[in-house]
């Protein structure tokens, strides 16, 4: 029994060690840098409200490469929080613990094509700030040589089951999911969600 005993101690051991690091892993997704970020983006607390842009314009190409699920594609800012994550190409489990996903699905497209773009992240490493952005901030997507600036429209929280979240839309919006509420423990039943507009595209250097 003793024995028994001191096997299943480590064995305790060993899940509880191998959770912290595969936690640890995904917070190294994010890079906390806002003095940089906010000299980056000189507009990104101008939360007036701006224009949406109807269509993607002539001087950007819509992309051609095929992405493997896992590939990485960009990066999100997020000026407000100080913040820059990787963004992947899909939202697969593997996919979400090197940082942000972005959806693959008929609904949605990449940031250059004008439609919906949708990105993922866990609430409990990359996205655990997510909450502190509102109406108005800008979110900067950086993608085939471009970026994608996307003002804030409104935040809400909805159920898991909520199927009217990752929907095709006509102009080019962006939609950022996580799971609700961020301090809850086991399988979260809710949803984060935050929807912004395209404002502008600027070619990268």
């Amino acid at each position: 029994m003793k024995k028994l005993g001191i096997l299943l101690l480590i064995t305790g051991l060993v899940i509880i060690a191998w959770s912290g690091y595969s936690w640890w892993e995904q917070t190294q997704a994010v890079t906390n840098n806002a003095e940089e970020l906010h000299q980056q983006y000189e507009n990104w607390d101008d939360t007036a409200y701006q224009q949406q842009l109807t269509a993607i314009d002539d001087k950007q190409k819509y992309h051609t490469k095929s992405y493997q699920h896992g590939d990485s594609v960009g990066k999100l800012d997020i000026p407000r929080i100080g913040s820059q994550y990787d963004v992947y190409w899909g939202t697969g489990a593997d996919t979400l613990k090197k940082g942000v996903g972005m959806y693959d699905s008929k609904w949605t497209v990449a940031p250059d094509n004008p439609g919906h773009v949708v990105l993922s992240g866990h609430r409990d490493t990359v996205f655990r700030q997510l909450d502190k952005v509102k109406e108005g901030d800008h979110l900067y997507v950086n993608f085939e040589e471009m970026t994608y600036d996307y003002q804030i429209r409104k935040t809400w929280i909805t159920n898991e089951e909520d199927r009217s979240v990752i929907v095709d839309k006509n102009k080019p919006t962006l939609t950022l999911t996580t799971c609700y509420p961020f301090d809850f423990v086991g399988s979260a039943p809710d949803r984060y969600i935050v929807q912004a507009e395209l404002v502008s595209v600027d070619k990268n250097g």
